[in-house]
């Protein structure tokens, strides 16, 4: 009896350390890829839009998240090997943040999902089979708004009265930018408003840019969305004062850093909002199951500093719609 007493007690000893011993196997931490084309100074409230994102959700960056951090630093053509390297690392998910990075990242990668903060246009660049049912490893949000390019010319319009040319900058790389010049395209001809496409392909390449407006004759610039400028938004903004050339761009950080006017989507939201994509697939989700969201919030910053350095005079009925005006 006693043998048996002494047997069954050992047992239960042998469960109740199996039971510790499995109660202290440690969690596993999940890995995030997070690229980006230009370099982190220049993105960091992206950045901490999406780690605000995720701190909303529970997750602590360095405790039960870990975010491998990858910046192309202005040079889209070492996107490819940044993303094979976060492949290499074998994340449990990448984050990307243009369309030029979700393709670098696709091209590298069916497996791993993928979490876009932003495009334009997802099914046109083939991430994405519907914005309803993604299918694949790719889903995440969309800037998908051809109004907005009408309203930017709009808007240039009510403060140069005169306006009839407008050189637009962008980057013919950037495959989001063929679907944006298509829009503003539309919009141009509904308002009388010729177009002169600029390619500015790299960092060198802004200062013939502004050169070559003001040669055409432009009356304003219209600056589409690329990671080539996103680091010289200062140099932009002085370009414009030196051309004297009013320029509309499409995020409140280039008013910030002494442009003249944006009108766009928020993109720290879309940053904040990628973060609930990143906490679905961790919980089981797949992504090409999960909808391609759009934008549902807008900002129009102006800077009137900018406008008196190049002598112009914001109507008052257009200042009264701003969201900021930086005086």
């Amino acid at each position: 009896m006693k043998e048996k007493i002494t047997v069954l007690t050992l047992g239960a000893l042998l469960f109740a350390h199996c039971l510790s011993a499995e109660a202290q196997q440690p969690t596993k931490v999940p890995r995030i890829g997070y690229l980006q084309a230009p370099p982190p100074s220049a993105v960091a409230t992206r950045s901490d839009a999406f780690r605000r994102g995720l701190r909303e959700l529970g997750y602590v960056e360095g405790k039960n998240i870990v975010i491998e951090w990858r910046y192309a630093e202005g040079k889209l053509d070492r996107l490819p090997a940044l993303a094979a390297e976060l492949r290499g690392l074998k994340v449990d998910i990448i984050v990307s943040t243009g369309p030029t990075v979700t393709r670098a990242v696709k091209e590298a990668t069916v497996t791993i999902p993928i979490v876009m903060t932003q495009d334009n246009d997802p099914v046109a660049d083939g991430f994405v089979a519907s914005l309803a049912r993604p299918g694949g490893n790719v889903t995440g949000l969309a800037t998908l708004a051809p109004e907005l390019s009408g309203k930017r010319l709009e808007l240039l319009k009510e403060i140069v009265p005169t306006l009839a040319r407008v050189a637009v900058f962008g980057t013919s790389a950037d495959s989001g930018n063929t679907q944006l010049l298509k829009e503003t395209e539309l919009a141009a001809g509904a308002l009388g408003v010729r177009l002169q496409f600029r390619d500015v392909p790299s960092l060198k390449d802004v200062e013939t840019a502004f050169r070559a407006a003001s040669k055409s004759g432009a009356n304003a610039v219209l600056v589409l969305n690329s990671p080539v400028f996103v680091s010289q938004r200062t140099q932009l903004a002085n370009l414009a004062v030196r051309s004297r050339l009013p320029a509309m761009y499409y995020r409140r950080e280039y008013v910030e850093d002494g442009g003249l006017m944006s009108y766009g989507v928020s993109y720290t939201d879309l940053d904040r909002r990628a973060a609930t994509y990143v906490d679905k697939i961790l919980k089981g989700a797949k992504p090409g199951d999960l909808p391609v969201e759009q934008p549902t919030k807008f900002e129009f910053f102006i800077n009137l500093k900018a406008a008196k350095q190049i002598g112009l005079t914001i109507p008052p009925t257009v200042l009264a719609r701003a969201d900021k005006v930086i005086k």
